[in-house]
This record gives structure tokens, sequence and C-alpha cells, in this order.
């Protein structure tokens, strides 16, 4: 993010809230199916409380996962051109939480 690559940070979150969920699920022994971060937190909150604050933070990342990193992913121009600077530390703030969370149940 510092060296302003907005759109690599926005995915590279959505990478890490995916893979935190991933990693329990590894722990439960369960199957992670998919790559939405809603939908992975969906099926944890079967057995976990999520809080909205949280599915609202998967929300933002999810809509990073394809057009941050295609460069057809918008009708023109590259990924790099409509992503800022706020977005990409919110993304970052909401990784965090997700990672937060998940090295909670991990712990």
């Amino acid at each position: 993010m510092q060296s302003g690559h907005y759109e690599w940070s926005c995915f590279v979150s959505q990478q890490a809230a995916e893979k935190a969920f991933e990693a329990v699920f590894q722990k439960l022994n369960g199957e992670a199916r998919g790559h939405s971060v809603v939908g992975l937190a969906k099926a944890l909150g079967e057995r976990f409380k999520i809080e909205h604050e949280l599915i609202d933070c998967c929300r933002v990342l999810d809509r990073y996962y394809i057009p941050t990193r295609y460069p057809n992913g918008f009708e023109k121009g590259s990924p790099f051109e409509y992503y800022t600077k706020n977005e990409a530390e919110h993304a970052i703030v909401c990784a965090g939480r997700i990672l937060s969370w998940s090295q909670g149940v991990l712990a």
C-alpha cells in the first residue's frame, strides 16, 4: 500500500482473509468451499458467533477478489486506476479483523 499499489493491497487483503478462514476450517477438519469470504464466514457462523461488523468486512473484501487482479476487470483502464488509498486502508483493517477473529478460534 505504501508504494501506491492500492488494487494489490485490496486483493491481498481479500486473500489473507480467505486463507485465515480456511485455516479455521482445517482446524475443524472441515472443507472450505469457494473463495467468497462472506460464504466462508456464513459457513463458520454455523459453529461460531460472527458479528455483523465482521460480515460487513467480508462483503467489502469479496468485491476485491476479481477486478483488482485482472486487466479486463473494467471496461476501460487498468485496475490500478480504480482503487484508492482509503479503500486499501479499509481493506487492510478488515483483513486484520478477520485474522484476529480466526486467531482467536485457532488459539
